[in-house]
Formats: structure tokens, sequence, C-alpha cells
């Protein structure tokens, strides 16, 4: 992978982390599913009036729309609200890892090298270590929901290499324009007009922040760079990067919502780094590298 590249896939990383302690602020005070959908109607709107549409098939980007915006997000934000931590969340999220490495094989053929089998297995053990070891209190509902969530991400990863899109930002917002109403619907379906009605008197700064930090940091930042590394690598060589959220993650909860992991959510940290580190880095061609 290019240098620029890997700087890409770090900044993505790290605001994706950020995003989980960000976005329990403004769950705080807003319906999980009506802060969804407000995300994705800013995401979309003003900007599919100034971007032109992606040159693929409309229905690949209704498709992504709905799994990267109702299933994948609707789900994270229901789950963390539901008593999931966020940096256990930003943790499970990374299940989707290891969906997305069996997808890359069944699909599209790739092969896997003996140290990335070792490392999804050594991460794997890591996030044993969360569900084994939750928080008193922790919604196992909730647990259930982030796994669902890594799942479709998963499977919107899949759906980017199929499309063979090129013009990932546009493809990013015009996604995003089939994401609020299914979010609408079903707020309604689940708790009627109560959180519209309040959503007036709930909107304060700190949500305001929130909500803008998860458009244009975690939706245009960071699925644009994300789905241009997919565009560019395969799909078992970019997925181990995404390893790096739950650091991210687990740092910003400490710092921003003084949330600290348990001596098990520690050592679950370090397992699943050390698995980044043991799949992702191509150690055979720096062992292999000739001495000046």
């Amino acid at each position: 992978m290019q240098k620029k590249h890997l700087l890409l896939a770090v900044l993505v990383t790290a605001v994706w982390g950020l995003n989980f302690p960000i976005t329990k602020l403004g769950l705080s005070r807003i319906d999980p599913l009506l802060l969804t959908a407000l995300r994705f109607t800013l995401a979309a709107l003003p900007w599919v009036f100034f971007i032109r549409r992606p040159q693929v098939a409309l229905g690949w980007i209704a498709a992504y729309g709905v799994i990267f915006g109702v299933v994948m997000w609707g789900l994270i934000n229901f789950g963390i609200s539901q008593g999931v931590p966020p940096g256990t969340a930003a943790l499970l999220i990374q299940t989707s890892a290891f969906f997305t490495l069996g997808w890359g094989v069944l699909l599209f053929r790739e092969s896997l090298s003996g140290l990335q089998t070792s490392g999804v297995l050594l991460a794997a053990v890591g996030l044993a270590c969360v569900l084994f070891d939750s928080p008193a209190g922790e919604s196992r509902t909730g647990l259930l929901l982030i796994m669902l969530s890594a799942m479709a991400w998963s499977l919107g990863n899949v759906l980017i290499k199929l499309s063979r899109v090129k013009e990932v930002f546009a493809f990013v917002v015009w996604a995003s324009l089939f994401a609020p109403l299914p979010l609408f619907l079903l707020t309604w379906l689940q708790r009627g007009a109560l959180p519209f009605v309040a959503l007036a008197d709930q909107a304060g700064a700190g949500v305001l922040l929130s909500l803008a930090f998860q458009v244009y940091g975690a939706t245009h930042l960071c699925y644009w760079g994300w789905n241009l590394l997919l565009r560019e690598y395969p799909l078992s060589r970019v997925a181990p990067l995404s390893l790096l959220i739950p650091v991210f993650g687990i740092v910003g909860s400490i710092l921003i919502l003084g949330i600290w992991p348990s001596p098990s959510g520690w050592v679950a940290s370090a397992l699943i780094f050390s698995a980044l580190l043991l799949g992702s880095i191509p150690w055979r061609s720096l062992l292999s590298r000739p001495e000046y």
C-alpha cells in the first residue's frame, strides 16, 4: 500500500474511532434512529443537487444507502443507546473484518496468508473477551445489534467491490439519500411523534457538534477514504486496517467521556492490535529485503 493511502487509512480509522464517543454525546439526548436519520439527511442534502450521480446503477446506490445507513449505523446507534459503551461498540464492529475477509475469499477468490489467518484467530480471541466478560448491566441485546451491524458493514464492502464505482465521494453522498426515510419511518413506528416533537428542545450545542462530526467527518470524509481504499486494493488488504478503530475509540472514550475499559477490555484491545500487526504488515517482504 502506498504511503499516502496508508496515512489516509490511519486518518479514517482515527475519525471513525472518535466518532463512537462523540455519537454517544448526541445519543444522550436524541432517539438513536432519529439521530441516524438526521445524520444521513445532512450527508445527502443539499449535496445531491450539486454533485453528479456516480456512473453506476441506481440499485447499487440504493442498496448501499440502506445497508450502511439504515442497517449498519441504525443498529450501532441503537446498540449504544441500549447500554453498550462506545469503546466496546468500536471493538465489536471490527468483526466486520472477519466477515469481509471471508467474502473476499468466497466471492473474489482472494487468498489469505498464514499470518492473516493467525491474525484473524488472535483478534477473535480478543473479541471473545468482550463477549464473555461484558460490564454489569450492559445490554446483551445491544451487543447482538453491534455484531449484526458488523455483518452489514462487510456486505457494504462487498457491494463497493461489485459495483466498480469510481466516483467514491459522489457514491457516498447519493447513497445517503436512501437512508433517512426508512429511519424516520422506523422512529415513528417505534416511538410515535414524541422524538420529533422533543427535537427542538434537545438540539443543543453539544448535539449539533456531535451531528456535524458524524456527517462531515465520519460520513463524508471517512466513507470517501475507505471506499477509495476498497477500490484500489483487495478486500483482504484493506479490511484488517479497520482494527485500528477500537484503539482510537477506546482512547476517545477515556478522553471525552471518562469511560475506562475493564482489565479484560485492555487485554482484548491488546490482542486485537496485535492481530492487526500480525495480519496486515507484509512481514515476509520486510524480512527478505536485502541489506545495504
